[in-house]
C-alpha cells in the first residue's frame, strides 16, 4: 500500500491506532478457524463513529477491501482476509451506553466484550442469556455478525432473539439506523435482522440495542452419566418430547470427558461413555416439577444422576463443559471444530454417524455440544503437516455435513460460513438462494469491498 494511503489512515485514527509492520499484520492473518493465514495490508482501530465513517469512505475511494474484526474468535474464517486489505478493529468502540431496567433493554457499542456486557447487566439484577463459549473474548458486534448461540440457547434462544436495534455504516459511509427501543416496531425493512449472520459483508456495525430479561428465581443443575452415548442422545429427545425445555442440555462423549478431566481434575466420571449436563430454571415450583421429570427420564434410559448441591458444584459442572474445547486443543497440533446441527429428534442418528465416520477414516474425534439444540461439535484432532491424515479429515468433514443435511439439519448452527464452509452452502440453500444473496451483496456493496469472497460471494 502506498505511503500516501497509509498516511491518510493515520490521519483518521492516529499513528497509535494504525499498524502495517509485517509482525503486527500476522496477528490479524488468522482467526479461530483452520484456514490458511493471509495478512492484511494494514490494521486500524477507530475510537469513534466519525473515524469509522472516514475509514470506510477511504477504503471505498481507494478500492481497498475492508474486513471488520472484533476479537477474531469466529470458527469459520470469517475475519481472515482473502487478498490483503484493511482490517478494522471494533475493539475501540467499547462502551455500554445505557441499561434500562424499566423497559428491559441495553444499548452497547459493537466492540464491547460479551462477558463484560453480561456482567454489567447482571450488576443491574438482570440477565443477558446468550453465552457463547468464546464470551470472555468475543465482542457483541461479532456475536450479531455470526448470530452466536451458547449453552442457554435451548430455552433462551440465540443472539438474534435479543437484537432490537442496530446502527451501522454502509460502504458509502452513510449511517443506517434499524429497529429501536420498543418491543413492537415495523418501521421500514427489518435491518437488525439483515445484519444478523451477515459476517461483515453488508455494513460495519457500531451500536446495538439488546433485549435483557429477568433472572430466573430458581435453578437446579445435574450431571447424568451414561454407559452408552446413544442412550444419552435418546434421553435428549425424550426430555424434549416431554415438553420440558431445560435452560441447558449439553453432551460430552467419553473421549471429551477423559480429556477434560486430565486437564482440570474436576472429578468427572471418566468411565462414563457420555455425560449430559442439564439445568432447569424458572419459578421454584416449576423447577422442582421439571427437575423430577428429568430425573425420571434419565434413569429410565440408564442414566446415573448427580445433582449439584450448591453454587460451587454447579460452577464446576459448567466449567467442565466450557473447558471441553481448550482441553481437546492440548492433544494435537491442529484442531478442527465443526457445528453440524440436526433436528433434536435426530441427535441419536447424528451421534451414531459421527462414531461411524471416526472409525471409517481412522481419526481422533471428540464430540461435545448443545445436544438440546441438536447442535453438536464433532472436534477433529489432527496435524496439518500430515498430508495423508488431512486428506482423510477433509473426507470426514464432507461426510459429517452430508449426514447433517440428510437428517434435515444444517452445516452451521452457530459458527457461520466464512471461507471454511462456503463450498457447502449451495448444497443446503440451493443455487437460487446464492444468486439472491449475491444480488443483495452487489446492491449494497457494488465494488465487493466489504469482507469480500466470504460465503463464496
Amino acid at each position: 500500500m502506498s505511503a500516501a494511503i497509509n498516511g491518510k489512515f493515520k490521519e483518521i485514527v492516529g499513528s497509535d491506532n494504525f499498524w502495517d509492520e509485517p509482525a503486527d499484520l500476522m496477528c490479524y492473518s488468522y482467526d479461530s478457524a483452520f484456514e490458511k493465514p493471509v495478512p492484511p495490508d494494514m490494521v486500524v482501530k477507530p475510537s469513534d463513529y466519525d473515524q469509522v465513517q472516514k475509514v470506510i469512505q477511504l477504503c471505498r475511494d481507494a478500492d481497498i477491501p475492508l474486513i471488520t474484526r472484533g476479537a477474531g474468535t469466529n470458527l469459520s474464517g470469517g475475519t481472515v482476509p482473502v487478498s490483503g486489505g484493511c482490517v478494522m478493529l471494533t475493539t475501540g468502540l467499547n462502551k455500554i451506553l445505557e441499561v434500562n431496567t424499566e423497559d428491559l433493554y441495553a444499548v452497547t457499542q459493537s466492540g464491547v466484550v460479551t462477558a463484560k456486557f453480561a456482567e454489567h447487566i447482571s450488576d443491574h439484577g438482570l440477565l443477558y442469556p446468550p453465552d457463547p463459549g468464546s464470551m470472555k473474548m468475543s465482542t457483541m458486534g461479532g456475536n450479531v455478525a455470526e448470530n452466536a448461540g451458547g449453552l442457554r440457547a435451548l430455552k433462551y434462544g440465540v443472539t438474534s432473539d435479543y437484537l432490537m436495534g442496530v446502527k451501522f455504516f454502509d460502504m458509502d459511509g452513510n449511517l443506517v439506523i434499524g429497529g429501536g427501543r420498543t418491543v413492537k416496531l415495523v418501521t421500514g425493512y427489518n435491518l437488525p435482522g439483515l445484519m444478523v449472520s451477515s459476517e461483515g459483508m453488508l455494513g460495519v456495525m457500531v451500536e446495538l440495542i439488546m433485549k435483557i430479561v429477568p433472572v430466573p428465581e430458581a435453578k437446579k443443575s445435574m450431571l447424568v452419566s451414561f454407559g452408552d452415548v446413544i442412550k444419552a442422545s435418546e434421553t435428549v429427545s425424550k426430555i424434549i418430547q416431554a415438553k420440558i425445555l431445560p435452560a441447558t442440555l449439553e453432551l460430552m462423549d467419553n473421549f471429551t470427558i477423559k480429556t477434560v478431566e486430565e486437564a482440570t481434575n474436576i472429578g468427572l466420571p471418566v468411565d462414563a461413555d457420555a455425560l449430559l449436563l442439564i439445568e432447569v430454571d424458572g419459578h421454584p415450583e416449576a423447577v422442582e416439577d421439571e427437575y423430577r421429570k428429568v430425573i425420571d427420564i434419565c434413569e429410565s434410559l440408564g442414566g446415573s444422576v448427580k445433582v449439584a448441591e450448591n453454587e460451587q458444584e454447579r460452577d464446576a459442572l459448567w466449567e467442565a463443559r466450557r473447558k471441553s474445547l481448550s482441553s481437546l486443543a492440548r492433544l494435537r497440533p491442529t484442531l478442527i471444530l465443526e457445528d453440524a446441527t440436526v433436528p433434536r429428534s435426530r441427535i441419536p442418528e447424528m451421534m451414531q454417524a459421527v462414531q461411524n465416520i471416526r472409525k471409517k477414516y481412522d481419526l481422533t474425534i471428540g464430540t461435545f455440544g448443545h445436544a438440546g439444540d441438536g447442535n453438536l461439535h464433532p472436534t477433529i484432532l489432527t496435524d496439518k503437516r500430515d498430508e495423508q491424515e488431512m486428506a482423510r479429515v477433509e473426507k470426514a468433514i464432507d461426510e459429517i455435513f452430508e449426514t447433517a443435511l440428510k437428517l434435515d439439519g444444517t452445516i452451521s448452527g452457530e459458527h457461520g460460513i466464512g471461507s471454511a464452509k462456503a463450498k457447502y452452502l449451495e448444497s443446503e440453500l440451493g443455487k437460487g438462494s446464492l444468486i439472491f444473496m449475491d444480488k443483495l451483496k452487489k446492491g449494497l456493496d457494488p465494488k465487493g469491498l466489504l469482507n469480500p469472497h466470504k460465503m463464496g460471494l
